[in-house]
């Protein structure tokens, strides 16, 4: 069955027949529930291939059942290329909409309305100096922008090799930041895409002198991170771990895999850098500064009580902290010898 709507897509796109290939998309889709991973795969590698056949825009909405396809179990490696090429591509051209608004009007870009289907012709006549067509391709990117960032937050998500190996990466990200500040609705993106993968941590317990090397993967924010260090690091004291700070399974469960949690999230530390800064636990583990390319967390007894919700900003990417080792008693007073004192 998905053969034969993957024939059908291909057809559509070779014909560049618009309406028929989106009237095959619902189609291939509803025909992809309870199939198992390793055909939704093969079903993906095809998919992969008909980007190429179609139009920007067409590849936007079709980007939309790639993201989907992924979310059903489909390895979405083969759908990286594909997706972030047209992602990246439509960021390029919304930047260029953005100067010509700018530049024609005087004003901060408009929001797209989505309920309006005839807001980006509308839109395109007012931008003076460009053909009537390019005029409408920028205000057409302008417009899909949301709709093509989708699938690409999907499978980033999804897939920690996504995320270390992902193809084109510089250039996306060039491309967003160059609209991030008129794209609010980007944030999200920009966040998954400074995620962290087999990223090694050095973690110091001021107050007993113990440290610890952890590897971290798949975090979103420092909230992820707090709660997962804690749970990390607690043990028996005789193990060299630190006691009573272990956090409810619940909580690490959320922060990890699991579902969201019900209670409050109680924070055990005050997490702090190594230059004496703390650590926001709305701020990410990309932005934790490096001493000697190692990003390190010390942590200190929380100053007061801190509390937010279980689960994950990011909740279908899988989280990891890992201890990899307990560092020797002269290893983490080097270490600690170095920190410079909480609020300096």
């Amino acid at each position: 069955m998905l053969d034969r709507y993957l024939d059908e897509l291909f057809q559509a796109a070779e014909a560049r027949d618009a309406d028929r290939l989106f009237a095959t998309v619902p189609r291939f889709y509803a025909a992809t529930e309870g199939v198992d991973e390793e055909t939704l795969s093969r079903a993906a590698v095809a998919l992969s291939e008909i980007f190429a056949r179609v139009p920007p825009g067409i590849g936007v909405r079709l980007g939309i059942l790639a993201g989907a396809l992924a979310e059903r179990g489909a390895d979405p490696m083969p759908l990286a290329e594909p997706l972030v090429r047209g992602l990246t591509e439509n960021l390029e051209r919304a930047a260029r909409f953005a100067v010509a608004w700018r530049e024609a009007t005087g004003q901060e870009p408009p929001e797209p309305d989505d309920d309006d289907p005839g807001w980006v012709a509308d839109t395109a006549t007012q931008l003076t100096g460009l053909t009537e067509g390019d005029a409408f391709e920028l205000a057409d990117a302008w417009a899909l922008t949301h709709m093509a960032s989708m699938p690409v937050l999907s499978i980033l998500q999804l897939s920690a090799r996504v995320r270390a190996e992902l193809p084109g990466r510089e250039r996306l990200v060039a491309a967003m930041s160059a609209v991030l500040d008129d794209r609010g609705d980007l944030e999200w993106l920009a966040g998954v895409l400074a995620v962290l993968e087999d990223e090694h941590l050095i973690v110091l317990h001021r107050e007993t002198g113990r440290g610890y090397e952890v590897v971290i993967g798949g975090v979103g924010d420092n909230f992820q991170l707090h709660t997962l260090l804690a749970d990390a690091v607690s043990g028996p004291a005789a193990e060299g771990l630190i006691e009573g700070v272990r956090p409810e399974p619940e909580w690490v469960l959320a922060a990890t895999a699991g579902p969201p949690g019900t209670e409050p999230v109680r924070g055990q530390f005050n997490l702090v850098d190594a230059y004496g800064k703390w650590i926001w636990n709305e701020g990410l583990p990309a932005h934790i500064p490096f001493l000697d390319r190692v990003r390190v967390v010390v942590l200190d007894p929380p100053p007061y009580e801190r509390s937010w919700s279980p689960g994950r900003r990011y909740p279908m990417m899988r989280a990891t902290v890992r201890l990899k080792r307990i560092l020797p008693a002269d290893e983490a007073a080097a270490w600690t010898a170095r920190l410079t004192p909480e609020g300096n």
